[in-house]
């Protein structure tokens, strides 16, 4: 018996003494994520003229716990050897942003962080931009470029990543600068098709675009690395459902990347009344066709045009059906809608569908509000103007915890759902 529990001992001791390692090694790879984003931002303080290094959390969206390289005012972050540590409330939403909590302006990521260090540092370096981003003079624009989701918009927005991609991979500057004009008469045709599409892409390349190209310049990347992970980041981005939200990501870090060769430090003409395709353009002294129809039209092939025309025309039928759906099931149909007062969201922008002018469909969103915590996994129609959401009628009202087909919603006190007797509608009322 005397033997057994000895046994037993060394056994607890040995498996506690293994968990403290691997929370002592975890911790201690979390500090070497910070130090590695010091350095860099440091030595690229010319970039700017600035150090980007600032506040970061680093959370676990399975546990929300936060890992930190400052302490915050409120004293909800605990000091962990190099660190800081503590549990997110559960009225902040978790994305990979910027966002203002507890005195400080945080960069905030989600764990886990890319295994590759250039991944890593791209990701950390992207996010602490948005930190710097207005005292750098930018606003914050996350625009939506609905024209995106329609066939045309993304055939050419394809073509113009096919020549970007051949760009980027040819050694040949007679080459390289035929395939970046091309890429900039797919763009132009497409401005031409879409009244006001200069204006919006240019707002989320002016915010997304910048970020990561900031992101992609500090993770030092080699040039052999640089075009694998530009044309690999391409081709991941063309299996999105929806090019909406995310192609800043891949067009102007890449535009960014051929121009740095020649006029190194031009990120610092930019402004935020700066038409980045105009700025290109005269840039890299391009001279566009005056017939882009024609032009597109004969060179579109070079880049996989018909079999990217065929794809998008199969994937516009299947689109029409699911609008189809998506405009009975949140607009026909009797439906519950939630208007916002004062909200904060973090959804997935590499999955929303437009459903004309009705608004955007979100898959997978999560609301906080004055009225409490909406979470959907099933769909939610974020209205046009981004003033209300709605979802499917309630089927569970318990005391403050009402659900439906794919969401919950937890409310505070102060607030019900009431139904509408004569349209069969639900909408969220303040008492």
């Amino acid at each position: 018996m005397i033997k057994r529990f000895y046994i037993t001992t060394l056994i607890f001791m040995f498996i506690q003494s293994s968990f403290g390692q691997k929370i002592s090694t975890f911790q201690d790879s979390i500090a070497t994520y910070f130090n590695e984003i010091k350095v860099e931002a440091n030595k690229h303080q010319q970039m700017w003229a600035t150090d980007l290094y600032g506040p970061i959390l680093l959370v676990n969206p399975n546990t929300r716990q936060l890992f930190a390289n400052f302490s915050d005012t409120a004293g909800i972050l605990k000091q962990v050897g190099e660190i800081f540590s503590g549990i997110l409330p559960n009225e902040i939403n978790i994305a990979n942003t910027a966002i203002n909590w507890n005195g400080r302006r945080w960069a905030m990521i989600m764990l886990p962080l890319p295994v590759n260090k250039q991944d890593r540092l791209n990701l950390l370096a992207h996010e602490l931009f948005h930190v710097s981003q207005p005292s750098l003079g930018f606003k914050l624009f996350n625009t939506e470029n609905n024209h995106l989701d329609q066939k045309d918009g993304r055939i050419y927005l394809r073509l113009e990543l096919e020549a970007l991609k051949k760009t980027i991979q040819t050694t040949n500057e007679i080459e390289r600068k035929t395939h970046l004009t091309n890429a900039l008469t797919f763009r132009k045709y497409r401005y031409s098709l879409y009244p006001g599409a200069d204006t919006t892409e240019n707002l989320l390349e002016l915010n997304e675009g910048i970020a990561e190209y900031t992101g992609s310049v500090i993770s030092r990347r080699n040039k052999k690395q640089s075009t694998e992970h530009f044309v690999q980041s391409i081709n991941s981005f063309l299996s999105n459902p929806t090019f909406v939200r995310s192609f800043a990501y891949q067009t102007i870090p890449i535009y960014g990347y051929l121009l740095v060769n020649t006029k190194k430090g031009w990120n610092r003409e930019i402004t935020i009344k700066t038409n980045l395709t105009d700025y290109f353009i005269k840039a890299f002294d391009i001279s566009l066709p005056n017939d882009l129809k024609k032009t597109t039209d004969l060179i579109l092939n070079q880049y996989n045009g018909e079999v990217i025309i065929s794809e998008e025309k199969t994937r516009e039928e299947k689109t029409k059906k699911l609008i189809a759906e998506y405009k009975s099931k949140f607009i026909d149909q009797p439906h519950l809608v939630i208007q916002f007062e004062q909200m904060n969201v973090s959804f997935d922008p590499r999955n929303i569908m437009p459903i004309e002018d009705k608004g955007t469909v979100y898959p997978n969103i999560r609301v906080t509000d004055n009225w409490g915590i909406l979470t959907v996994e099933n769909g939610a129609l974020m209205s046009s103007n981004w003033d209300k959401i709605s979802v499917t009628i309630p089927i569970k009202n318990e005391n403050k915890n009402i659900s439906g087909d794919g969401w919950t919603l937890e409310l505070k006190d102060g607030y019900s759902v009431t139904k509408n007797e004569n349209t069969g509608n639900y909408k969220l009322t303040k008492k």
